[in-house]
């Protein structure tokens, strides 16, 4: 049996652990972090050329099924996930951890896009703690208030004229991110809906702050793609034989 997963999140590397020896298992990694954290089994970096390239490569593989385990905001990669499993008749999972869920006292303002939280921001304060990644940064490029950038490598410009930029990677600490909120001053915090445990300290560390936080929602997964909220879940479901939820 041979499963082609999809993407270098935390889940997609403990599915690849999961499954490893007893399945075949090839990652495939976007290859957009400089030094990725590999997981076990085969690996191939880089992308596969659309639709079409995917589709070729299941094929060309024998791949009994495919997993796609990229990040909840990598909606290109998923649609094209989906054209392709359907395309070369292979069954598609889509393993997603769940999102976050606001608590009590948490000041959260749900926005449908980057742009969108730029527009947000308006009012909410002058420090921005901005951790949606290094892509996409162009949206906030006109944005008066300063900004500290969190991300693992280097963001590329355009980016806002104030910004400082924080290299880093997860998981983070709540004392971790309690102390960066305080040194840095920050007004209001900028995210997107990843769920997980890694990255989730900030959104504590806000709500003890009172500082408020813009949320990006997740866009949809394709319509019709079995989910699988955990590595353990997606695991059951290859040891079934590709059935059941």
């Amino acid at each position: 049996m041979h499963v082609l997963i999809l993407g270098g999140t935390t889940e997609a590397r403990a599915l690849a652990a999961a499954l490893h020896p007893g399945v075949r298992v090839t990652s495939s990694l976007a290859g957009r972090v400089a030094e990725p954290r590999l997981p076990v089994g085969e690996v191939r970096i880089g992308g596969f050329g659309g639709v079409a390239g995917l589709a070729a490569w299941v094929r060309e593989h024998h791949v009994d099924a495919v997993i796609d385990a990229t990040h909840p905001f990598a909606e290109t990669m998923s649609f094209n996930a989906a054209r392709a499993a359907a395309t070369a008749h292979v069954p598609l999972l889509a393993l997603r951890r769940p999102g976050w869920v606001p608590e009590a006292g948490d000041q959260w303002r749900p926005v449908g896009s980057l742009d969108e939280a730029a527009r947000a921001l308006t009012g909410l304060g002058d420090r921005v703690f901005l951790t949606t990644g290094r892509m996409g940064l162009a949206a906030f490029a006109d944005c008066p208030q300063w900004f500290l950038v969190r991300s693992v490598d280097a963001p590329d410009a355009p980016m806002p004229a104030r910004t400082e930029v924080l290299l880093d990677r997860g998981p983070f600490t709540l004392d971790g991110e309690r102390d960066l909120l305080r040194r840095h001053r920050i007004d209001v915090l900028v995210t997107k809906d990843s769920g997980g445990a890694a990255t989730s300290p900030k959104l504590h560390a806000a709500r003890e702050a009172g500082i408020p936080v813009v949320v990006v929602r997740r866009p949809p997964i394709p319509e019709g793609v079995r989910t699988a909220a955990s590595p353990e879940a997606a695991a059951a479901w290859v040891r079934r034989g590709f059935v059941g939820s």
